[in-house]
C-alpha cells in the first residue's frame, strides 16, 4: 500500500493551533492526534475535507474550563498518514481508527463532539462500538448515512466536482461552506496537509462512500446507529448553521434532530455556514462547557 506523509514543516506557524501533536501506530500507519489538558475528556472529531485544525476555536473555552481535549486526525487527513488508493477508505477502517484510539488512551466519561463526517463515524463508535466509554454527545452540521437520506443539490455538485478534479483546492469548499470570510493564514492551514495530488486521496474518497441506497456499504451501520440513538438516554446537544447549503437546516437539520429525541432543542447558529467552527467556534466551546457542567456523570 502506497502512503503519503505530509512533511512536518508544512504545519509550521498554524494560526491559533500550536499544540504539540502525538502519534500512534495503527495498522502500520502513523496517525496523529492532539491531547491537551486534564479532566474529563472531550473527543473532537472532524469531517471532510478538514482536520483537527477545525476545532482550534472550540478548544480554548474547553481547556480554560479544565477539560481534556483529544483531537484526532482521521487516516488520510491532517498530520496522519494518507493511503493513496481511494478504495482503501471505508467506514469500517475509519471507525476502527477512532475506537482503537479511545482504547489506547483508556478514555472514560467521554463527551463526543462531532461534525460532518465525524458524525457518522463518531456516532457509530459511541453507539455500536464503544457505548460505555461515551457519556455525552454533541453533534453539529452532520448526519447519519442510512441510504434513505436525501442529499442536497449543493452536496451532489460537490461530490461530482471532487470526483472529476484530482488536484482539488482543499480550502475552496471550506471557504464556500463558511459563513464568514477566512484569512489567508487560515486557508493555508487547511491546505497544509494536502500538498500533492496523492495526498488528497482521502478527500476524494469520502463523498462516494456515502450510501445512496439502503443496501449500499455502510448503510446498515448507519441504520443501526440511528436505531440506537432513538432510545439513547445520554445527554445530547445539537448545533446547526442556518446558512449551510450542503446540509441545509431545513430539511436536513430538522430531520437529523429526530435521531436525537433526548437532545435539547437544536441550537441554530444564525449566519453560520456548514463549517460553524469558523463562524461561532468560541461560542460553541462555551456552550459545550455549560452543557457538560449541567450534565455531570
Amino acid at each position: 500500500m502506497d502512503i503519503e506523509r505530509t512533511p512536518d514543516s508544512a504545519f509550521d506557524n498554524l494560526p491559533g493551533f500550536d499544540y504539540e501533536p502525538k502519534y500512534r501506530d495503527w495498522n502500520g500507519m502513523r496517525l496523529a492526534y492532539i491531547d491537551e489538558g486534564e479532566g474529563d475528556p472531550v473527543f473532537l472529531l472532524h469531517g471532510e475535507p478538514t482536520w483537527g485544525f477545525l476545532w482550534r476555536n472550540v478548544m480554548g473555552p474547553l481547556l480554560d474550563a479544565g477539560y481534556r481535549c483529544v483531537v484526532p486526525d482521521l487516516p488520510g487527513f491532517g498530520r496522519s498518514d494518507k493511503p493513496t488508493d481511494l478504495s482503501w477508505y471505508t467506514f469500517d477502517r475509519m471507525a476502527d481508527s477512532v475506537a482503537t484510539l479511545v482504547d489506547e488512551l483508556g478514555l472514560e466519561k467521554v463527551t463526543l463532539v462531532c461534525h460532518d463526517w465525524g458524525g457518522p463515524i463518531g456516532l457509530r463508535v459511541a453507539t455500536l462500538e464503544r457505548p460505555g466509554e461515551f457519556s455525552r454527545i454533541v453533534a453539529m452540521n452532520t448526519g447519519l448515512f442510512t441510504g434513505y437520506q436525501r442529499m442536497s443539490e449543493d452536496w451532489l455538485h460537490f461530490r461530482d466536482f471532487i470526483a472529476s478534479h484530482e488536484d482539488v483546492r482543499i480550502a475552496m469548499p471550506i471557504q464556500g461552506g463558511a459563513g464568514s470570510e477566512l484569512s489567508d493564514e487560515v486557508i493555508a492551514a487547511y491546505e497544509a496537509p494536502f500538498p500533492t495530488v496523492p495526498s488528497k486521496a482521502g478527500v476524494r474518497a469520502f463523498p462516494p462512500m456515502i450510501p445512496m441506497t439502503p443496501d449500499a456499504p455502510g448503510a446498515a451501520e448507519g441504520q443501526a446507529t440511528g436505531a440506537y440513538l432513538q432510545t439513547d438516554t445520554r445527554p445530547m446537544m445539537l448545533f446547526w448553521g442556518d446558512r449551510d447549503l450542503a446540509l441545509p437546516l431545513d430539511p436536513v437539520g430538522r430531520a437529523v434532530q429526530n435521531f436525537f429525541p433526548n437532545a435539547a432543542p437544536l441550537t441554530v447558529l444564525e449566519g453560520g455556514g456548514h463549517f460553524v467552527q469558523e463562524d461561532e467556534g468560541e461560542f460553541i466551546g462555551e456552550e459545550i462547557v455549560k452543557f457538560i457542567a449541567a450534565n455531570p456523570v
